[in-house]
């Protein structure tokens, strides 16, 4: 069979296509208000594209969730991409979806938007449910950001993508949904059945992570040991030294990683979590590119020192940037920071905000010294004050 790439914009000119020939779609529908009767009516064209394989839609109107049940009909689709956002579609069409999904097994890529949409801890363990009978995916990118789910809807889609063992690359943005702790580990113990995960992009940002206990998180990333590049925003939650510590305990066991991306500004992990931050780094040995932000955390300078002595064995990095500003590391913390870059020594391109943590210029001449060792070094980006930009192309 020939391949028909289609694209309409109209719900009316694809409903008199000749739905039965179609094999890839693109319908975009975004500002058509085809209402909770059009997206059924949507929902019953695609029962009826039986042969589809690739399907893209685009819609930003309420009323969708008689799509579920079309996409179940369409158990040949290998790909699709599902853009819902701001639809209003609560937990009976994020579970309704979930249930279409289902029928689905032979997804191998899916990338579903659905933010703002007010589905919840139902709606998103309902699509979790579904999630678990793709087991065929390999590629998931799910955007949840602002939806309540809390600590059950986290746990809900950790147990979904548990099953999801062929999983190789995730990208998971639950921004904003109050998981809390429970929810957090909840997640982290789906994520640790992802054996064959080798990307990952979490993005937990702002969600009470860390007022008691979130370790549950840092021992699922533990299990993720084929994981190479790794992308996780922690950013304003509560993760304290405790918390930080288990997150560090974690990603040393994640010793294939070669790119990393951890954002934790804007917590309260201090001196003790950045060192058990550190420590984990240590084992990071294969690490070429790091990124690393840590501003607003009030790590002193004993955890400068600490997070310094870890990044000491990760003598493959090439290419490395941390924020510390605003975490009143000193004279010694800048020196502790710069005794560890001294191990560096394959370092070719360095960007360090120190800005906000009291260190003049007399003060740095033990990170000068560190630095002196990175022989390698071409481009280093120094800040030290507030405005205050050093760059030295070397």
């Amino acid at each position: 069979m020939i391949k028909q790439n289609k694209y309409f914009q109209s719900l009316k000119d694809f409903l008199s296509s000749q739905l039965q020939t179609n094999t890839d779609l693109h319908i975009q529908l975004s500002g058509n208000q085809i209402g909770a009767e059009g997206a059924s009516g949507l929902g019953s064209g695609l029962a009826s594209c039986i042969n589809l394989s690739n399907l893209t839609l685009n819609l930003y109107d309420e009323g969708a969730s008689g799509l579920g049940s079309g996409l179940a009909s369409c158990i040949n689709l290998s790909n699709l991409i599902l853009d819902l956002c701001e639809n209003q579609i609560g937990a009976e069409g994020a579970s309704g979806l979930g249930s279409g999904l289902a029928s689905c097994i032979n997804l191998s890529n899916l990338t579903l938007y659905l933010r703002s949409n007010q589905i919840g801890a139902e709606g998103a363990s309902g699509l979790g449910s579904g999630l678990a009978t793709c087991i065929n995916l390999s590629n998931l990118t799910l955007n949840l950001y602002d939806n309540q789910i809390g600590a059950e809807g986290a746990s809900g889609l950790g147990s979904g993508l548990a099953s999801c063992i062929n999983l190789s690359n995730l990208t998971l943005n639950l921004q904003y949904n109050q998981i809390g702790d429970e929810g957090a580990s909840g997640l982290g113990s789906g994520l640790a059945r992802c054996i064959n995960l080798s990307n990952l992009t979490l993005d937990l940002s702002g969600n009470q992570i860390g007022a008691e206990d979130a370790s549950g998180l840092g021992s699922g990333l533990a299990s993720c040991i084929n994981l190479s590049n790794l992308t996780l925003y922690l950013r304003s939650n509560q993760i304290g030294a405790e918390c930080a510590s288990g997150l560090g305990s974690g990603l040393a066991s994640c010793i294939n990683l070669s790119n990393l991306t951890l954002d934790l500004s804007d917590n309260q992990i201090g001196a003790e979590g950045a060192s058990g931050l550190g420590s984990g780094l240590a084992s990071c040995i294969n690490l070429s590119n790091l990124t690393l932000d840590l501003r607003y955390n009030q790590i002193g300078a004993e955890g400068a020192s600490g997070l310094g002595s870890g990044l000491a064995s990760c003598i493959n990095l090439s290419n490395l940037t941390l924020y510390l500003r605003y975490n009143q590391i000193g004279a010694e913390g800048a020196s502790g920071l710069g005794s560890g870059l001294a191990s560096c020594i394959n370092l070719s391109n360095l960007t360090l905000d120190l800005s906000g943590n009291q260190i003049g210029a007399e003060d740095a001449s033990g990170l000068g010294s560190g630095l002196a060792s990175c022989i390698n070094l071409s481009n280093l980006t120094l800040y030290l004050r507030y405005k205050q930009l050093i760059y030295f192309r070397l």
